[in-house]
């Protein structure tokens, strides 16, 4: 069975004039859980956003390839269609809009099938039960007076509805106290297997001593500057990212 799922090949972008991503080469397998780091500006929600298709971000050179496709110019929803799920930094408040109605329209449209009433309150409630989220969750307005926990668990529960192949959070752990941080951590292990993959962008160790991923990059001015695994996260922690800043000008002189 072939487990490559996405494969991003020289990858440079824009937002109106400005250059953000400058070359990013990365590959990612089914049943692995990738984490990208990184500075501020660095570039990091940039191709979170680029990989999801969003129409401000123009892909100026290099391809993304989702098994074994060629995405570059599908639209965000055709995208999500395929598999590829991106949680927000900034969950938007929809008053009106219970939790439960989103989930079951956002299912219909990924999937392309009329999801019935009662079949997916089931299936809701059976992801509710494995995330460990009370069900009255279900009828509050989305996002709607949430703290920042459980918009953050919301994120989470939308992943364990839509069910995507390649999961894409964008620091899923920002803002969160500690109980908060594992209550997530643990419900992205349950989410994980070996039929999907999922890239972690954060700022933040805590988060990673929970999951342990399987590789760690360091994303600086647009480039990948150093790919490892949990020690090099470790690293980053006790002496920050200047020797990958001086790497990437050192390398843009040459």
């Amino acid at each position: 069975m072939d487990k490559k799922l996405l494969k991003i090949s020289g990858l440079e972008s824009r937002v109106e004039e400005e250059e953000i991503l400058n070359g990013i080469n990365l590959e990612v397998n089914k049943g692995e859980l990738h984490v990208i780091m990184g500075p501020n500006g660095a570039g990091k929600s940039t191709l979170a956003n680029v990989l999801m298709g969003h129409p401000e971000h123009q892909i100026t050179k290099g391809e993304i390839e989702f098994e074994g496709e060629k995405i570059n110019d599908l639209a965000v929803d055709k995208r999500a269609k395929k598999g590829i799920f991106l949680s927000f930094q900034y969950p938007q408040e929809i008053p009106g809009v219970t939790v439960e109605n989103f989930l079951r329209t956002a299912k219909t449209a990924t999937t392309g099938e009329q999801q019935s009433i009662f079949d997916f309150k089931f299936l809701l409630e059976e992801k509710m039960d494995l995330l460990n989220i009370d069900q009255s969750y279900a009828d509050r307005y989305l996002n709607k007076g949430f703290s920042g926990g459980e918009k953050k668990k919301n994120e989470i529960l939308q992943m364990a509805v839509l069910e995507p192949k390649l999961a894409i959070l964008d620091e899923t752990d920002s803002g969160l106290d500690v109980d908060a941080t594992k209550t997530v951590a643990e419900g992205i292990k349950k989410l994980a297997s070996a039929d999907n993959a999922m890239i972690i962008i954060t700022h933040h160790n805590q988060i990673l001593d929970y999951l342990k991923p399987d590789f760690v990059h360091v994303l600086v001015d647009g480039k990948i500057a150093k790919s490892g695994d949990m020690s090099l996260a470790e690293k980053i922690e006790k002496e920050g990212y200047a020797e990958y800043k001086e790497q990437i000008l050192n390398e843009s002189n040459c």
